[in-house]
């Protein structure tokens, strides 16, 4: 017997996942949906009135789910097969990045004016984090529906007027709340240092802060993918990963196992966004970025398109670790520039590979790239001091700053290779 869930778009219903006798995934939009102003759920699911068959469908849907080993132990959480997408979500997707809502069949979405959610206080708050290292998201919690991609444990949580609360029923969320990673120290310090980084070299980056719960340091990132309207009331907005627009696997992310690369995210950027131009100078300065601080898992899931409207536009720049500053993580980039995923193997016709065979558009590549090369370091002792004056400052950022001095060291001695 097949099993229905009832598929929201923001306060519509636009379609039915359904799961058939053979474990099967399809999609069908709703026939009154299509008839009224619709927009597609994904680049890689176009309007139609056909149903979506499971290839096509799955790595939409399982992108919505935890990545990797937190999907294997919300699993094992919940008593069901990690392979189980259907029924992860029919558990945990009231709440998902973008705007979906998943619900069983019949059901309505719930009123997110509702103020019965559970303020957090300290005490309450570690002892959420301590149960995240077994339940993921919370999985399987009375009212908790929150399910977010990514391998690293978090939870969404909603921030009223400055309080930390646990929504519950699958409505609206406003923050991403991370705690440090067992095994490697200043996890939380060194995004705290990477994000904020990136909103001082004028890259499109959500706001973060440190926060402490006890004895656990978290991360708290604002959900670019929400808005909070003057009258409290929380708008989700659509966006979707790079893996799900091209109806790639989660578990193929990193491009050396067949996910995408550069060229075709690129190739994303230019035919889908409202400002493609725009759009891949801001995609090319977040590979800069990402480069420069060391960040070798800025993978396709980690990049997406937001829909302000109908059409996407690139989303801001999110989940940067300085991951160099780590030894026992790998060393190649997610995605190679140019065919190259040794940092240090890069030269410049690597990244002009990047932009058209133009001197135009290789002069206008390069003054990118060295004009933040130049500006990084001075904007990451200034933010070192300041994170050290607030008290937030960890002894990891000092291996940050070394990699961000010896990246910038290397793309100078590629442009004087160059002779440019």
């Amino acid at each position: 017997m097949s099993r229905v869930l009832d598929v929201y778009l923001k306060d519509r219903k636009a379609g039915e996942l359904k799961q058939d006798d053979d474990a099967s995934l399809t999609f069908t939009y709703d026939s009154d949906y299509l008839a009224t102003d619709p927009m597609a759920l994904s680049i890689s699911l176009p309007l139609q009135e056909e149903p979506f068959i499971d290839r096509v469908v799955r790595p939409y849907f399982s992108g919505l789910l935890p990545d990797e080993n937190a999907r294997r132990r919300l699993a094992a959480a919940l008593g069901i097969s990690s392979n189980n997408a259907f029924g992860l979500l029919e558990i945990i997707g009231g709440e998902c990045a973008g705007a979906l809502t998943l619900l069983p069949h019949g059901s309505k979405p719930p009123d997110s004016t509702m103020d019965d959610d559970e303020p957090l206080d300290e005490k309450r708050l570690e002892e959420i984090l301590s149960l995240l290292r077994q339940r993921p998201l919370l999985g399987g919690e009375a009212g908790v529906r929150l399910s977010l991609a990514g391998a690293q444990d978090k939870l969404a949580v909603a921030m009223i007027k400055g309080q930390v609360t646990l929504p519950r029923g699958g409505r609206p969320t406003t923050h991403i709340l991370k705690p440090f990673i067992d095994g490697l120290d200043g996890t939380v310090e060194n995004e705290v240092f990477c994000m904020t980084l990136a909103r001082r070299l004028d890259l499109d980056a959500p706001r973060v802060s440190k926060g402490v719960a006890g004895k656990i340091d978290y991360f708290l990132v604002e959900r670019y993918d929400r808005i909070v309207h003057a009258d409290g009331r929380i708008e989700r907005m659509h966006q979707e990963d790079f893996c799900q627009a091209l109806s790639v696997p989660p578990e193929l992310k990193y491009e050396e196992e067949g996910g995408p690369g550069v060229s075709q995210c690129l190739q994303l950027i230019r035919r889908t966004t409202g400002s493609p131009a725009a759009d891949t100078l801001r995609f090319q300065r977040m590979l800069m970025f990402h480069y420069l601080v060391g960040n070798a898992d800025a993978h396709a899931k980690n990049n997406a398109l937001l829909y302000r409207s109908q059409v996407p536009d690139l989303a801001p720049i999110y989940d940067v670790v300085c991951t160099a500053a780590y030894p026992r993580l790998s060393k190649n980039l997610a995605m190679a520039i140019g065919g190259r995923s040794l940092p240090d193997t890069i030269q410049m016709a690597h990244w002009t590979s990047l932009v058209p065979p133009t001197k135009a558009a290789k002069r206008m590549l390069v003054t990118e790239l060295t004009g933040m090369a130049d500006e990084i370091l001075p904007q990451a002792d200034a933010l070192t001091e300041e994170m050290s004056e607030a008290g937030t400052y960890h002894t990891i950022l000092k291996t940050v700053r070394k990699v961000i001095e010896t990246r910038c060291a290397l793309v100078r001695r590629a442009v004087d290779k160059e002779g440019l």
